[in-house]
This record gives C-alpha cells, sequence and structure tokens, in this order.
C-alpha cells in the first residue's frame, strides 16, 4: 500500500510540474484557451451561415473554395515572414545577418519575396486542384482577383511584422504568434460567411478589420 502511494505521489509529481509550466507561460494558455475558442466561433458562425440560408443557390460551395484559396494566401505570406525571421532565430544565425553589410531593409525584403514563392505555390496547388477535381476557376473571375489578391498579401505582411515586433520585444513566449495572431482575425474577416450573420458587437468590431471587406468583395465577385 505504501509503495501504492508513493508510486502515486510521482505520477502527480509529473502533473504539477506541468502544472507550473502552464501557469508561467502564455503560449501554453494560448493552446489551451485560444484555438478552442477560435475553432468554435468559426464553426458556429459557418452553422450560422448556411442554416439561415444566406448563401445563393448552388455557387455557395464554390465561395467555400474561393475562401480556402484566399485565406490560405494570407496565411502562407503571414508565415512566410515570421517563420522564415524565427528560422534565423533558432538557428542562431540573426547576429550573423546583421554583422555583414546587409541592411534591415535587405533582410525584409527577402522575407517578403520568400513569403510571395510561398503564397504562390500554396495557392497555385489550390487552384490547380480547385479546378481539375470540382472544376472551380479561381482566377477566371476577373483583374479585381489579382487587385484583391495584393490587399490581402499586404495585411498578411503588416500580421508578420507586428508578429516580428512582439517577438523581439516579449521573446520566445511570442513564438506561437507566428501561427495565432492571424487567426485572430479569422472570426471577424468573414472568411466563410458574410459579416450580417455576426453578432452585432461582432460586426462592429469586423468593420475595423480590413480583411472582412476584401473577403466581402471576394464574395461577391464569386456568386456572380
Amino acid at each position: 500500500m505504501k509503495l501504492n502511494i508513493f508510486r502515486l505521489k510521482r505520477v502527480w509529481g509529473i502533473v504539477l510540474r506541468h502544472l507550473y509550466l502552464l501557469k508561467h507561460s502564455i503560449s501554453r494558455w494560448i493552446d489551451l484557451l485560444y484555438w478552442p475558442t477560435v475553432d468554435l466561433l468559426l464553426w458556429g458562425f459557418i452553422t450560422l451561415y448556411l442554416q439561415k440560408g444566406f448563401y445563393q443557390g448552388g455557387k455557395w460551395i464554390f465561395q467555400f473554395f474561393g475562401a480556402l484559396i484566399f485565406w490560405n494566401i494570407l496565411i502562407r505570406a503571414q508565415q512566410g515572414l515570421a517563420v522564415g525571421f524565427l528560422e534565423d532565430i533558432w538557428a542562431r544565425n540573426l547576429l550573423h545577418i546583421f554583422v555583414s553589410p546587409l541592411t534591415i531593409f535587405e533582410y525584409l525584403m527577402g522575407l517578403f519575396i520568400y513569403s510571395l514563392f510561398k503564397a504562390f505555390v500554396a495557392s497555385l496547388l489550390m487552384a490547380f486542384l480547385a479546378f481539375f477535381i470540382f472544376n472551380f476557376k479561381v482566377w477566371m473571375q476577373g483583374v479585381d482577383v489579382f487587385l484583391l489578391t495584393g490587399c490581402l498579401i499586404i495585411f498578411a505582411w503588416s500580421i508578420g511584422l507586428l508578429t516580428m515586433a512582439f517577438i523581439l520585444f516579449f521573446g520566445q513566449e511570442a513564438e506561437i504568434l507566428a501561427w495565432a495572431l492571424a487567426l485572430l482575425f479569422l472570426p471577424f474577416s468573414a472568411v466563410f460567411y458574410p459579416v450580417e450573420v455576426l453578432p452585432e458587437s461582432f460586426q462592429s468590431i469586423a468593420k475595423l478589420v480590413p480583411t472582412s471587406y476584401i473577403f466581402e468583395t471576394f464574395r461577391e465577385i464569386l456568386l456572380k
């Protein structure tokens, strides 16, 4: 009996260790609370959108394909910048880079081009698959789609730069923002549903988020 109690204490010791890590770690709290909240809001509003019948005929499925592709462009462009910066930190290469003649502007331009490459490859693959499997021609929707994609990439870069600033200021604890910060805007960006689906308080927030206007315009184009 004494041996069993001793073993339980050791098990409880492991539990306590991780509870103490959780107590002092912002990234672990984000993992525990942030992701479930985003998932609930996203799928809850998608369900409301479908339940209330805001979609128009059979074209609503193409809206989801387009939303997935364009949201993926934003994510790849933002993460190409933020994660590219993190990779230099993880490799302890940042100091070596900035003792070279390379300027900050040149460094950022390199990351911008790399993030564009990632966004281009990912969107090309998704557009190719959407066309050959579902007969969805996302890039045949007119010049406006390309202009809006440019706006989306600029916003993605702004989030990426903000993420880099948080990482420099707060250190390792802020690294999770390279994956989490863009998703903060997801429920309010009208990616998979129109702004009118949201509660009034959320609609007020959505009006302050640039991506809500971009994705609403995308939706109008795709539903024509």
